[in-house]
């Protein structure tokens, strides 16, 4: 299938393809959660291209769609690439729809069991995403060490070993 780009927003061709697939390919599969539906969750540009999530019954995904022909890398169906995010870098699977041509997928979360609502599934969405795009931040110890290098040893020897001050 060749390239097609999404000069818009295509969080209602994602969610086309997503119910199609579900009512074509998922019906009676018992790993479906009743309480979830299709849901495309904040598609935004990211380099040039579309980034979201599409919930569904089955599993929560991670979508890259061409925004433009310019730096798009086409991996062909089923093939991996890995794509650096500001939290890391993220193993993507290449896929095509009818409703959407070429696109690349990578999973967070299959099946859906842990989810009890479909509200609960969007607001994982939006918070996976958001630390996708956020650099990790480091642990408040490592930060704090660095800061304060003329800590006295604080080993089980050296914590008894301190002076203490009494009050005067």
């Amino acid at each position: 299938m060749s390239c097609r780009i999404h000069r818009i927003d295509p969080t209602d061709a994602v969610e086309r393809a997503f119910f199609r697939i579900q009512r074509d390919h998922m019906v009676d599969v018992p790993i479906l959660n009743p309480a979830l539906s299709v849901e495309a969750v904040d598609f935004q540009r990211w380099q040039g291209h579309w980034l979201g999530i599409v919930v569904t019954p089955w599993c929560m995904s991670l979508l890259l769609i061409p925004g433009s022909a310019e730096n798009w890398v086409s991996t062909g169906e089923n093939k991996r690439r890995f794509v650096h995010f500001p939290a890391g870098d993220f193993a993507f699977l290449g896929g095509a729809e009818e409703e959407l041509g070429e696109y690349q997928s990578c999973s967070l979360f299959s099946p859906m069991g842990k989810f009890t609502t479909q509200s609960e599934a969007s607001l994982t969405a939006r918070a996976s995403i958001s630390g996708l795009l956020t650099p990790p931040q480091p642990a408040p110890g490592v930060a704090a060490a660095k800061e304060t290098p003329d800590l006295p040893n604080l080993s089980r020897r050296g914590f008894f070993s301190l002076k203490r001050s009494t009050p005067g």
